[in-house]
């Protein structure tokens, strides 16, 4: 009897013990964060400021990046996000469109005339509200990220004009906003997962494609391709997404440190934009890539045909409104 006491005894201070040494990792939950790029890009800037920002502000979580689509393409992660197999994700609209139908609005060529118009659009009323429109989705927006203008890369010829793009087989997103353009413009439109791409272009399965300074210079386009041409056609804004399996059991002071964790990642991307604006083109160029500049005025006429569409397809209120936001 004495020795069963004994050995009861020794369990309830094994089970003690065991639990004050389990206490600080079962207090801290690791979340994971996807994004399609890799840690030397934007997106990467983003997770990491984001990551720096939210340790800084609470011990509760920790976050494990999941860069280079490593759990699966924008759609796959956007999915995940819905059904709580991945918390947290950085992700383009192209992307988005699938899910938030009215976020295709910000990718209607020629639509913005700078990065600032853009950014004030998006800190606005407009981009705020479309912000709200996400957790009818199953999702959470955090913040508006950015990609700034994208541009178009080939291995045919330079693009100075219209008639250059004619009958070049180029890789779009899934985004039939862009893609409307694009055949307007005589291209043959190829909607492609990015993981896809740089095999589609060593193989030469498709000419070129197109994406922002940000992650032509990240991924190292010259690698692939011989031609860039700065059309600026589309702006791409990201977005910072989360989890409501993760966020709706947060009380309003966590929901307040995830959305303050977001609003630095969204400042370290812009941050990453503003370079590589400044130095990405030079860095393309030393890396044997033929840039060009190209006739815009000619460009923005060219696509007008397709406008009539945008506005029944978003409004021509709302496209007016973002065009006019000074």
């Amino acid at each position: 009897m004495f020795q069963g006491k004994k050995f009861a005894g020794w369990l309830a201070a094994a089970a003690l013990v065991g639990m004050t040494a389990s206490a600080p990792a079962l207090a801290q939950t690791t979340l994971k964060m996807a994004y399609a790029l890799s840690e030397n890009s934007h997106y990467g800037a983003g997770a990491a400021a984001f990551a720096k920002a939210l340790e800084a502000s609470t011990p509760d979580f920790k976050i494990q990046q999941f860069p280079n689509s490593a759990l699966g393409g924008e759609r796959e992660v956007i999915e995940g996000l819905q059904l709580g197999t991945i918390d947290l994700a950085i992700v383009s609209t192209g992307a988005t469109l699938n899910f938030v139908p009215q976020t295709g609005v910000f990718d209607i060529p020629f639509l913005f005339r700078d990065l600032a118009h853009a950014r004030k659009v998006l800190d606005g009323k407009i981009g705020q509200d479309m912000l709200a429109e996400f957790p009818k989705r199953g999702l959470v927006a955090l913040a508006w990220g950015e990609q700034g203008f994208r541009h178009l890369t080939n291995n045919v010829r330079p693009v100075k004009e219209p008639a250059d793009i004619k009958g070049l087989k180029i890789r779009t997103t899934e985004n039939p906003i862009h893609i409307a353009a694009f055949k307007e413009l005589g291209v043959l439109a190829t909607p492609m997962a990015w993981p896809e791409v740089a095999t589609a272009l060593q193989q030469g399965t498709i000419d070129g494609q197109e994406n922002p300074l940000s992650v032509i210079v990240s991924v190292k386009m010259w690698q692939l391709q011989k031609y860039l041409s700065l059309t600026a056609h589309v702006y791409g804004p990201a977005l910072i997404l989360m989890a409501p399996s993760v966020y709706d059991g947060l009380d309003d002071a966590g929901k307040a440190k995830f959305k303050e964790a977001a609003a630095a990642g969204a400042k370290a991307m812009r941050a990453y934009v503003d370079q590589v604006e400044k130095d990405g083109i030079e860095t393309l160029k030393s890396n044997g890539m033929q840039v060009n500049t190209v006739d815009h005025a000619a460009f923005v006429k060219a696509v007008q045909p397709v406008y009539p569409q945008y506005y029944k397809q978003f409004g021509q209120e709302l496209v007016d409104a973002i065009r006019n936001t000074q």
